[in-house]
């Protein structure tokens, strides 16, 4: 022990040259050493600070839910091929906008600001994490989620609350806002021509209407009117090729709302409605001769078996486009729901029956390391500058550095 202490003695009445190092290895020991109960003390109280926390925290439950997304099959990979046509033109690529699967891009739109909002709303969120704006309680949900994709391509989305159940719930409740943002997302050529169709068929029921009830005026203006057989059956012909052209031309638009003219559909149906309209022409000059006086046998239909005729093929009309319409509607929304994206949930989230924290080990770790650390630093440096405080120039200024430090605060 003498000798150890004759060492400390000479390490420091021993002046430093300016090329000999300050610490070395054995210094460290022995300055370690020598300040042992302190730094072992600060140690100690670091430690007892970090049980009194870990004690004091609130236990907290992780739920989790999984769920397959859509694979490259569906509508997902239209959409990163769009993506990767728009990053084309901008010399990139679609790996160079981050998604790279199917599931990066659904992980995207779990982490949106929609369905943040939508899921804070359900479960009153803006009182639970004592939050008075919207942007600080996103970031409070953010802090308790995680969202990421799995090298199995699974999606894994884990909610951290101090309530299993709720934890669970808002778990799930991220499960079911991504059904409903994928559906509404689900913008394919079904959708758009589903969505055409829905606003001519909404047009069209008002138009019949509207010719059902002109024929109703018609006839108690003028009484029920009973036409010939040709007559019927030329009204009932006219009527339903004017149809079959209208519904062609809806079908057109549709299709132009995706496609340009050079597309083989756009030039199929232009020449069926120009061989349609010369057909229409020829019908209607044929009744426009029958309803001449001397024509037909039967003789002239007066006036007023002209004018119901007129207002009867108009209900026919709209009544075969009405029919027409539904059918392309139908067929549309079938489409629609087929080429949706389906989201298929592996599990669901249920209440974790094993807290998930706070993790009481890693705190003392931290604590302890923290203590140790801490005090160590202050023995080191309280070493160095006694050290330095035995060669006179560095002294100097060191006494001149805590003059100006103490002349300016």
């Amino acid at each position: 022990m003498d000798t150890v202490a004759q060492a400390n003695d000479q390490i420091h009445q021993t002046p430093l040259s300016n090329d000999e190092e300050v610490f070395d290895l054995l210094d460290i020991l022995l300055v370690l050493t020598r300040n042992r109960r302190m730094i072992g003390l600060a140690t100690l109280v670091s430690l007892i600070a970090g049980i009194v926390l870990s004690l004091l925290l609130k236990p907290s439950f992780t739920a989790t839910a999984i769920i397959l997304p859509p694979q490259q099959s569906s509508s997902s990979s239209a959409l990163l091929g769009q993506l990767g046509s728009l990053a084309s033109l901008g010399g990139g690529s679609a790996a160079s906008l981050g998604l790279k699967t199917p599931g990066d891009m659904y992980v995207g739109i779990l982490q949106s600001r929609t369905i943040a909002d939508d899921v804070i709303a359900k479960f009153n969120l803006r009182d639970i994490y004592k939050e008075k704006k919207a942007e600080d309680t996103r970031k409070a949900l953010k802090s308790h989620t995680e969202i990421e994709v799995g090298k199995d391509g699974l999606i894994r989305i884990s909610v951290t609350d101090h309530d299993p159940n709720r934890a669970s719930d808002i778990t799930n409740g991220y499960v079911s806002e991504l059904y409903k943002m994928n559906s509404h997302l689900a913008i394919t050529e079904a959708a758009q021509r589903r969505v055409f169709f829905d606003e001519q068929l909404d047009s069209e029921k008002k138009a019949l209407a509207a010719a059902e009830e002109d024929l109703r005026v018609t006839e108690q203006k003028t009484g029920l009117i009973q036409l010939s057989g040709q007559a019927q059956m030329i009204i009932q012909t006219i009527a339903q090729l004017r149809a079959e052209i209208a519904s062609r031309e809806v079908q057109l638009q549709s299709i132009r709302t995706f496609a340009t003219d050079q597309n083989p559909q756009v030039a199929v149906l232009t020449g069926e409605i120009s061989t349609m309209r010369q057909q229409l022409a020829k019908l209607e000059n044929d009744q426009q001769r029958q309803v001449q006086p001397g024509n037909t046998p039967a003789g002239r239909i007066p006036e007023d078996s002209l004018e119901y005729a007129r207002k009867l093929r108009e209900v026919k009309y709209h009544e075969t486009l009405f029919d027409l319409l539904s059918r392309q509607y139908e067929a549309a929304r079938i489409d629609e729901a087929k080429s949706a994206p389906v989201i298929q949930v592996v599990d669901y989230a249920v209440p974790p029956d094993k807290r998930s924290g706070p993790k009481r080990a890693l705190i003392l770790a931290v604590f302890i390391a923290v203590g140790f650390g801490l005090a160590s630093a202050k023995v080191f440096v309280e070493d160095a500058i006694r050290r330095v405080q035995q060669i006179p120039t560095q002294a100097a200024k060191m006494q001149d550095l805590f003059s100006q430090f103490r002349r300016k605060y």
